[in-house]
């Protein structure tokens, strides 16, 4: 049946994963967040201090959020749903197999491969984060 607040957004559960996958394709890496999830802000800095710029999604700033939030929950499979990561549209996952990726050097090829990085390494001396509000 749904709760009310699903109804009174008007986006069902199958309505709300595909606008996660059509959101996450858009760029090639994506963070779904909560603005005050300390866990989120590891990941953001994480990007950061490696060159990448994530589009960021605080998905409690967002008309729909917790339907996407839900939504996020089944996808990531597991009670935490942010944050949730896309790397080239695919779901990398959480702060624990972002930083699993990192720290095994399977995240830099990642984000090279979805073109988040150049293939040779320049040197940054700040980061960008594409804080997106949708409504």
């Amino acid at each position: 049946m749904g709760d009310g607040r699903m109804a009174m957004q008007g986006l069902s559960h199958s309505d709300a994963v595909e606008r996660v996958e059509r959101l996450a394709a858009e760029n090639a890496v994506v963070v779904f967040s909560l603005s005050s999830c300390c866990m989120c802000h590891v990941v953001k800095r994480l990007f950061c201090s490696l060159g990448v710029g994530p589009t960021v999604y605080e998905l409690d700033d967002m008309t729909g959020g917790a339907e996407l939030e839900r939504a996020l929950r089944n996808l990531v499979g597991d009670s935490q749903a942010v944050p949730a990561v896309f790397v080239g549209g695919k779901l990398l996952g959480g702060l624990d197999r972002v930083m699993a990726a990192h720290i095994s050097g399977a995240l830099i090829p990642q984000l090279k491969e979805a073109g988040a990085l150049p293939s040779v390494a320049a040197k940054t001396f700040g980061c960008s984060l594409a804080v997106v509000a949708l409504s």
